[in-house]
């Protein structure tokens, strides 16, 4: 579920724990699960030092996703269901409803993954006409699931279900998506209401026993360049991903990530996912990842996320489940706002809730407005986060200094990892003098 369109905010930074003690490094030697053939070698889970505990069964940022979450490579199966209303029937055919969303999803999975993830969705090509008017179902912001209910997500999906288990095989499914009719409900530049369930089954089972779960709700239409990322957004829910904005009541203004990944911002111009995320969800390989768990001085250089080749990403563990994490940001097919290449530098916290802050991106130039300011979707503010030549960043005893690009568009930095104070409030990681 995604907030309304967020303008330009102040700059975000970024709440540290003391490290831990350091450890030995180690790479996982599990196989890969869900290998397709044909494809790229799959991105382990992670493991060793950097791989941060999983405190929580719900969608976090910890390394391990729990049971019941659809798996994020090899070959991903969802069956596309299509609803209206008696009250909002349908004005268009189902399967244009369905290019709103494929083969666009499908495709930007397999760039983000490098190939890694082959996302393949069966459509229904028929409205299901639900049995009542869409507003008796009490559709809301926050509406949840409840089986002791007859209204609701419930109620929606148990129709779904009535309607279609005698041709629909839903065992052969790792996720289910149901496109509404768009005139259902306000539109989305007012009240956006799409949701994912994941994760633990709903408590509705099909005849044959299959637990209805990972399932995703779109309603309405985003705005935008590209406004099919709500559903990659709500997917990567059944993937195990939280939600990076702030949500609840009282909410803070700014944005802790920005444009930078879409669990964030997935509205206006394209975006990649951050490279924790990729490794997370096993699109990278050890071998594209590198973890500093020790006191010393470590010089690295970055791919940027938007090639496929190279390291991806670098880890500073500061406790079981916090993390410095250093990422190259360029200009790609799936980065379309990025107007200031450079080094991402955040920090991801698996003991955040989802909408929390789980996690917070450094902004290298603070006092500024952003290099990316025509679309009101974006937070300007940090489009120009990336720290770049000379620049620095340092907090918890962590000193990022970026020293130059090379001529293949790589980042080189140096990381200085000293003893962190101890006691006192959380540090504050920042950009800071250079050297």
């Amino acid at each position: 579920m995604k907030p309304l369109a967020i303008v330009a905010v102040a700059a975000t930074t970024l709440a540290l724990t003391a490290p831990a003690p350091t450890s030995r490094a180690g790479e996982s030697e599990a196989a890969p699960h869900g290998h397709t053939a044909g494809l790229p070698r799959l991105g382990r889970s992670p493991s060793g030092p950097c791989a941060l505990r999983t405190v929580t069964g719900n969608v976090s940022e910890g390394s391990r996703t729990p049971r019941g979450y659809a798996r994020s490579s090899g070959t991903v199966r969802a069956v596309t269901f299509f609803i209206d209303f008696p009250d909002a029937p349908a004005r268009i055919s189902p399967r244009k409803r369905y290019a709103e969303f494929f083969p666009a999803v499908s495709d930007y999975y397999r760039t983000s993954s490098y190939g890694r993830l082959d996302y393949r969705s069966t459509p229904v090509p028929r409205w299901i006409r639900m049995s009542r008017p869409y507003r008796s179902y009490g559709i809301r912001r926050g509406t949840d699931f409840d089986p002791y209910r007859d209204d609701g997500y419930h109620a929606i999906a148990k129709e779904i279900v009535d309607a279609t288990d005698d041709t629909v095989d839903f065992g052969r499914y790792d996720l289910i998506n149901i496109l509404a009719v768009p005139e259902a409900g306000p539109p989305a530049t007012q009240d956006v209401r799409s949701v994912t369930f994941a994760g633990s089954s709903t408590g509705l089972n099909t005849r044959d026993g299959v637990p209805i779960r990972n399932v995703s709700f779109i309603w309405s239409r985003q705005t935008g360049d590209s406004p099919f990322r709500v559903l990659s957004h709500e997917n990567a829910h059944s993937f195990g991903l939280p939600d990076l904005y702030y949500t609840g009541r009282g909410r803070a203004v700014t944005t802790p990530v920005g444009h930078w990944d879409p669990m964030d911002e997935d509205w206006g111009p394209s975006n990649d996912f951050l490279a924790w995320h990729k490794w997370k969800l096993g699109w990278l390989t050890p071998s594209q990842v590198r973890c500093m768990p020790r006191v010393g001085v470590r010089t690295f250089t970055l791919t940027p996320t938007s090639v496929a080749d190279g390291v991806k990403l670098v880890v500073v563990p500061l406790s079981p489940t916090r993390a410095v994490t250093l990422e190259a940001r360029a200009p790609g097919p799936l980065d379309h706002a990025v107007c200031r290449p450079g080094v991402l530098v955040s920090t991801v916290a698996t003991d955040l809730a989802s909408g929390a802050g789980p996690v917070r991106t450094s902004d290298a130039t603070p006092a500024s407005s952003g290099c990316y300011t025509k679309d009101p979707n974006v937070t300007s503010s940090l489009t120009d986060a990336p720290y770049r030549t000379g620049q620095r960043c340092s907090a918890a005893g962590v000193t990022v200094d970026v020293l130059g690009r090379t001529p293949s568009g790589a980042w080189r930095v140096t990381v200085t990892r000293r003893p962190a104070p101890t006691g006192g409030p959380p540090a504050t990681l920042t950009a800071a003098p250079p050297p």
